[in-house]
């Protein structure tokens, strides 16, 4: 029996399985920023605080206005909801919506005052880009996921904002192999998405969401999947073409070869996505793509770093 209200039902409601995804573009991020020699480890820790605080926000709204909308129903396959559950009352959950917009925008002040006179705008562009963040958070569960627009949105929240925003904050410049390696976060990231709609697929067509496996079908869904393994390990292996394979560490050959690792994980869970084909068996599905895309991006922030 959970306690109303209680620190075991906001730990709950802040769905910490899901912070992985929060975590590995600002991991990528400070790889490559520590390649070409950011040693500022505070700011790192901000961007990660940062980052991850903006995923408890949103999976605060997501649970608050699911629940007004009344999409939690009875038939949900996914992790339970704490407003669902009753574990915490809608009122208390405003709250801790504001509280948490707080804190993160508190780290972030943080990192744009320890790295003001730095900064070419004076941190107004960070400013304006944790607006954004808060912003879309509230409109992706009101309205985007809705239209179909999560998947696009995973590639700039999960990869070109966070990737891009940490390697800036750390070099305070931009390059292309910056923006290969957010592409290859936000792809990799959006397969939890993906499994998420699978398996979701019945639900989200009656409550109106228009996910692609909702608009294609179920065999869209299935191969989209498999294809984000596909992409994310030739982009992994166009980067490495690009900053490793000219250098003079024969260490990095180690965690090339690592690489390989992914690709055939990701095989085995989506064989093992297709056998279950549906209902809540598929949360399985989720924490093994959850465990392929970290080590996916450990082993590659390794082999930028020590490459």
């Amino acid at each position: 029996m959970i306690k109303k209200n209680s620190a075991k039902a906001w730990f709950l409601a802040a769905r910490p399985k899901t912070l992985t995804g929060a975590m590995i573009p600002v991991f990528l991020g400070g790889a490559m920023a520590y390649r070409e020699g950011a040693r500022q480890w505070e700011l790192w820790v901000c961007c990660l605080l940062f980052a991850c605080l903006m995923q408890v926000v949103a999976n605060f709204i997501n649970d608050y206005f699911d629940f007004q909308k009344g999409t939690d129903r009875d038939d949900r396959l996914g992790p339970e909801r704490a407003c669902a559950q009753g574990w915490i009352t809608p009122e208390a959950m405003k709250k801790g919506i504001a509280f948490t917009i707080f804190l993160a925008c508190s780290v972030g002040l943080l990192a744009v005052a320890m790295s003001y006179q730095q900064l070419p705008w004076k941190g107004v562009e960070f400013v304006l880009l944790g607006a954004v963040c808060v912003v879309f958070a509230f409109l992706y569960t009101t309205r985007l996921s809705y239209l179909g627009w999560g998947d696009l949105l995973v590639l700039i929240f999960f990869g070109l904002v966070p990737v891009c925003g940490t390697y800036y904050l750390l070099t305070l410049h931009i390059t292309l192999n910056a923006i290969l390696l957010s592409i290859i976060a936000g792809i990799a990231i959006d397969a939890l998405l993906m499994i998420n709609n699978y398996r979701d697929r019945d639900q989200d067509r009656i409550s109106g969401k228009r996910t692609i496996v909702v608009r294609f079908g179920e065999k869209c869904g299935r191969y989209a999947y498999l294809l984000i393994g596909v992409v994310v390990t030739l982009l992994i292996g166009y980067l490495c073409w690009r900053t490793l394979l000219n250098d003079g560490n024969s260490l990095r050959y180690v965690f090339l070869a690592l690489q390989l690792v992914y690709p055939l994980l990701h095989f085995l869970t989506w064989r093992k996505m297709v056998r279950i084909f549906s209902g809540k068996a598929l949360n399985k599905i989720l924490g093994e793509t959850s465990r392929n895309m970290f080590l996916m991006a450990i082993l590659l922030s390794l082999a930028l770093i020590f490459g």
